[in-house]
């Protein structure tokens, strides 16, 4: 099992040491961005301890008529000495811009595992499209709808091992805010309803406030809420930590 989270880990943080100033957008010189996550909380009180921590990383691709996001992320947990969270997720994304402006094709596939959510695998991947109200260096508001093949294998309330896959409907929205290049407020939203069953339902909301110390560091704030209606599991995390950044 240590060996599993290392490397889970590993994976997070490969060829991301060193990090300079760079330009905090993409522009015509400027593609590639990357961005390595570390936060965490602890709460210690006589009826005992909680501790929490998040890892992520992502890296960003964008070039004219294409972009390409591979995004990860790590979350292990415990309470009184009872594990409460080990929660990995891996999703690789690309837009493709071939029509008129703010429209965009997309395509993902999302691999999810988490003790949390009773989650022991899930792989979603599908198509849909996409439209930007705003998409400016300090402003972006996105809402996006596609289909996805989920194949899943959930442990249900009852502790019954439920295999089983269904098509989702998948809703997104995504927004971005940047004030005075000093303060920047992001996040994402899905709803994903089974197209089966109006009971079986994904939420997950991620809300990120990260306050600028240099153009390469800053201090984040981050809430997560995931809910799984099928096995009736869900969390509400708040950490806080550090981003560094790089753009190139």
């Amino acid at each position: 099992m240590l060996k599993s989270q290392l490397l889970k880990f590993i994976v997070l943080i490969v060829c991301f040491a060193c990090t300079k100033d760079a330009l905090a957008q993409f522009n015509d010189t400027t593609h590639y961005h990357t961005a390595y996550l570390s936060s965490g909380s602890i709460n210690k009180t006589n009826d005992g301890t909680a501790y929490l921590l998040n890892n992520a990383f992502k890296f960003n691709m964008k070039k004219k008529d294409i972009s390409l996001n591979f995004n990860n992320n790590w979350i292990y947990g415990k309470q009184n000495g009872n594990q409460s969270n080990n929660d990995f997720s891996t999703a690789l994304d690309f837009n493709l811009y071939k029509t008129f402006p703010h429209f965009f094709y997309w395509g993902l596939a999302n691999y999810n595992t988490s003790y949390s959510l009773k989650i022991n695998n899930q792989l979603l991947a599908g198509l849909g499209v996409a439209y930007s109200f705003f998409d400016s260096p300090n402003t972006y508001l996105n809402i996006s709808n596609g289909i996805l093949f989920d194949t899943s294998d959930l442990m249900l309330a009852d502790n019954t091992r439920d295999v089983y896959q269904t098509y989702r409907n998948s809703f997104r929205l995504q927004f971005r805010f940047n004030i005075k290049d000093r303060v920047v407020i992001d996040g994402s939203n899905f709803l994903q309803n089974s197209l089966d069953r109006g009971s079986d339902y994904i939420i997950r909301s991620t809300t990120n406030l990260s306050f600028k110390i240099q153009k390469w560091l800053s201090l984040t704030t981050s809430l997560n809420y995931n809910r799984v209606n099928r096995t009736n599991s869900e969390n509400l995390l708040f950490t806080y930590g550090l981003t560094v950044e790089k753009w190139f």
